[in-house]
């Protein structure tokens, strides 16, 4: 063969690759754009136990395709408390058997030649894209064909490479004895290396697929690469997940348990295992081109495609039938391997939950940065729990060296309230520039208006907490009346940030507002009367004007501080 036609058979297998990859990622984002809200919502109600758990991992994987979707779904959730890490790690168990789905539809791939299939599926997807409102549809049916055309595109390939009758390649196999363990080691590694050089365990497979399907690369060591490519996309979450939160890690490395596992036990099990597979399939391992002739050979090596999907789909059937009963057990390992770092409120990170270590998904983007937003809402009303004891210290006879250090922590809480909403901002720009549904497109506006109005929350407390400094170091005092009325008002303002949080926590559409609306009415009517009864006090010079423009500048930062939390929850449910 000449020089130019292997150059240009490798452009078309990392060209099929490529479309084969593309299209998962297409049909993964289109399905989550379809379903991503229920999904998230049927993880959250079907994990009450480690079965129901386990469960759910496979069908959400099995719908939309990508394993690292319901991981990071999982994560979110134990980080926002909603699933605790052991339902977490039934959820991430169920997670790998979902994705042996995507074995079984490669294999049929590689069975026959599925390309003639998918023109039909390009043209009716296109209609569909430019339809408004059966775009995601499309993009699903886009998805798909892309990912067929890929799998026929290699299929053909590896039948034009011809490797069956490449001398180099045959003797590069034949050197490894099938039958060493030093050999099935070998690719083990190579499969592991391989996966995470290209980011892909689906890609690593095709390649093995064509290699196995050609009768170039034994049965033994095609599984061996399937074992290696199990134990490389773990390693890969595990480094990307370095710089995320401690759960994402304890989840990463539970993942990554898993699979070393159940390759320890496989390895001690190997051969027997692996030919108990070849029996279920039909294939068989004795065959040689020798024996039986070229056409017997290669229609028994057809069926070492579906040999790989039922291997790995047997292997975490009883990988996860092993270890689902050892839950516990792997929680406290994972906890004890990765420990929570102890850290004041100054030192923990202004982003716990879209931290640029986790491999994101659009959809499940959005939800993250919900997360960080409610959390962002906790961390302004933990700013303004130190307002108020600023306040309280203010009215203490005695110098208090906790006061200056108090007020430093609340212009620390400012600025990360300032440095919140600009991160949390261009975030939410990163994922907008992708393809979105409308729908959500809708939820970052909003989102965006809720960060907005939660920082503008952090300035009042922050000016509330300059005037009560104002207050302390001019040494004037309110009376006792002006005392239970700032009382009263913070008390009103600390009810109406309670109540935006709860509306922040709840689902979109199922949140009570009517409780919010009524605390802010309430705020405007003290606001109101307490003004109109700041000039009457002044007038009969029950304390001086300074005392007054101070008290007004407190009520008044606090009615400012309720317009805001009413904006962010109208935001919240979309008004």
């Amino acid at each position: 063969m000449e020089s130019e036609n292997y150059l240009l058979l490798a452009f078309k297998l990392l060209g099929s690759l490529a479309l084969l990859m593309y299209g998962m990622k297409t049909m993964s984002d289109a399905l989550q754009k379809l379903a991503g809200p229920q999904l998230r919502h049927v993880l959250g109600a079907m994990t009450t136990n480690r079965f129901t758990g386990m469960l759910t991992g496979v069908f959400v994987t099995a719908a939309v395709q990508s394993s690292t979707a319901t991981t990071v779904m999982t994560v979110s959730f134990v980080s926002a408390g909603l699933l605790t890490l052991a339902q977490a790690i039934s959820v991430i168990m169920g997670a790998n058997i979902g994705t042996t789905l995507t074995a079984w539809i490669m294999s049929a791939g590689f069975s026959f030649n599925i390309s003639d299939f998918v023109w039909p599926a390009f043209f009716i997807a296109i209609i569909l894209i430019y339809s408004k409102k059966r775009r995601t549809a499309g993009d699903f049916l886009y998805g798909i064909a892309f990912m067929f055309l890929g799998l026929g595109t290699l299929r053909q390939t590896g039948i034009d490479m011809h490797l069956g009758e490449q001398e180099a390649v045959l003797n590069f196999f034949s050197s490894f004895d099938p039958n060493s363990f030093f050999t099935t080691i070998t690719f083990l590694i190579i499969g592991g290396v391989l996966t995470m050089c290209v980011q892909s365990s689906a890609a690593v497979m095709a390649i093995t697929m064509i290699l196995c399907s050609s009768g170039v690369l034994p049965i033994y060591q095609g599984i061996a690469l399937v074992m290696g490519e199990n134990i490389g996309t773990t390693v890969t979450s595990n480094i990307v997940a370095m710089s995320a939160g401690t759960q994402a890690r304890r989840a990463a490395f539970a993942h990554m348990f898993f699979n070393i596992f159940g390759v320890v036990w496989i390895l001690i099990v190997f051969h027997p295992f692996v030919n108990m597979v070849c029996g279920l399939v039909g294939f068989d391992v004795e065959m040689t081109k020798e024996s039986a002739g070229e056409a017997a050979f290669l229609a028994n090596a057809a069926k070492l495609s579906f040999v790989l999907a039922a291997f790995h789909t047997c292997f975490n059937l009883i990988n996860t039938f092993i270890l689902i009963w050892f839950i516990p057990a792997i929680e406290k390992l994972v906890c004890k391997v990765i420990k929570t770092k102890a850290v004041s409120d100054e030192e923990e990170p202004r982003l716990r939950y879209i931290q640029g270590g986790l491999m994101k998904t659009p959809e499940i983007s959005v939800y993250q940065a919900q997360q960080e937003i409610t959390l962002f809402g906790e961390r302004i009303q933990r700013m303004f729990d130190m307002v108020k004891g600023l306040y309280a210290m203010s009215n203490e006879e005695k110098e208090n060296p906790e006061f200056e250090k108090l007020f430093s922590r609340i212009e620390k809480y400012e600025g990360i309230s300032d440095n919140m909403e600009i991160e949390i901002a261009r975030y939410l720009e990163q994922v907008s520039n992708a393809h979105l549904s409308d729908e959500t497109k809708g939820k970052i506006r909003q989102m965006l208006r809720e960060i907005s109005e939660i920082e503008s929350i952090g300035d009042a407390c922050y000016n509330i907490a300059r005037t009560i400094r104002r207050k302390k170091q001019s040494d004037k005092k309110f009376t006792e009346k002006l005392e239970k009325d700032v009382s009263e008002m913070f008390r009103l303002t600390d009810n109406s940030l309670t109540q935006m949080n709860v509306v922040m926590k709840g689902r979109r559409g199922e949140v009570n507002t009517k409780e919010t609306f009524k605390i802010e009415n309430e705020i405007n009517t003290l606001r109101n009367n307490l003004k109109a009864a700041n000039i009457q006090s002044i007038n009969n010079h029950e304390y001086d004007y300074a005392v007054g423009a101070m008290f007004t500048d407190l009520i008044s930062e606090c009615e400012k501080l309720g317009d805001y939390v009413v904006n962010v929850v109208e935001a919240r449910i979309g008004q």
